[in-house]
């Protein structure tokens, strides 16, 4: 299945703008308040967008973030783990330290809770050792109907690591480089899931950022022998986290497409039109974690395919 109704969230404790992350997430910015005023409004975020998700029927499993270990980003759990339907975990290394920290053995045992099996881990954080990454889902966007993986290398993104991932997942790799303009500078962007979002029928993708021709074509030729509608968004409203989405199954097996308010409000309504003759919209403010985080929805939702016991 690509899409799956049950979600993992980790609610913050330590919410702020990680200067960690900041060298080269080029989404994140500064906001005029005290770190304890910026984690209540992004708790307030958070635990209203769970309540929407919840509303449409969607399983969503909120852990609390451990306040010891002072993780500004564990609100991002999707970069760290991945949940396979083999049963399998996949834990990822991380570009910045202390997003190491965010890594939790309990997880697996709060998952099983759940009733969900766990026959194997796959652990890549040896690569760390070396200074190589691969921030899961971030940077990986499966197309599990077609098994395929797409990946825009970046610092956090390193290629043969993502080759072995595809070896490890029997995927094809589908590799490009997707940049983003800094200070006059085309910089890669460090998440493909910032530009790129894969649903089951369709995909939010902007095409602009890949700018060497071959590789554009070589992402679209994929995508269109596979069927998917390609709905293409403008740099502009990838600034705005609409490339940032996740499609999660509801109540009576509903399709939604799930953003941030600030991604909606930027997409005009043929775009909107687009996405919404596959599926409904499900929206939610989330400015202050957008701001700070330099993430949106997408890296918010980390999904679980695992079978159950």
């Amino acid at each position: 299945m690509q899409v799956t109704n049950t979600i993992l969230m980790i609610r913050p404790v330590n919410f702020r703008k990680n200067e960690q992350t900041a060298v080269n997430n080029y989404f994140q910015e500064d906001l005029s308040l005290k770190n304890d005023e910026i984690n209540k409004k992004a708790q307030k975020e958070f635990d209203d967008f769970v309540t929407k998700l919840r509303s449409h029927g969607v399983n969503v499993i909120v852990v609390d973030d451990k306040i010891e270990t002072d993780t500004p980003d564990s609100i991002f759990p999707n970069n760290w783990i991945s949940f396979h339907e083999s049963g399998t975990v996949c834990v990822y290394p991380m570009f910045a330290e202390n997003r190491r920290k965010e890594r939790r053995e309990d997880i697996f045992d709060i998952l099983e809770g759940h009733g969900f099996r766990i026959d194997n881990i796959v652990d890549y954080t040896a690569a760390e050792e070396e200074g190589v990454f691969l921030e899961g889902t971030g940077s990986i966007l499966k197309d599990r109907i077609n098994q395929k993986a797409y990946c825009a290398l970046s610092e956090r993104a390193h290629e043969e690591l993502f080759i072995e991932f595809c070896e490890d997942f029997d995927c094809f790799p589908v590799i490009f480089t997707a940049n983003q303009t800094v200070d006059g500078k085309r910089l890669p962007i460090y998440h493909t899931n910032v530009m790129m979002a894969m649903a089951e029928t369709f995909v939010v993708i902007c095409l602009d950022t890949i700018d060497d021709k071959k590789e554009r074509k070589n992402v679209v030729d994929h995508l269109k022998k596979d069927g998917r509608e390609i709905i293409s968004i403008t740099e502009d409203q990838m600034y705005q986290f609409a490339g940032n989405m996740l499609q999660v199954i509801g109540a009576n097996d509903e399709r939604f497409m799930v953003m941030s308010s600030a991604a909606y409000n930027s997409l005009d309504k043929a775009r909107l039109n687009a996405i919404e003759k596959h599926c409904k919209i499900i929206h939610s403010s989330l400015d202050t974690i957008e701001t700070c985080g330099g993430g949106s929805a997408r890296c918010m939702m980390a999904e679980v395919f695992l079978p159950k016991e």
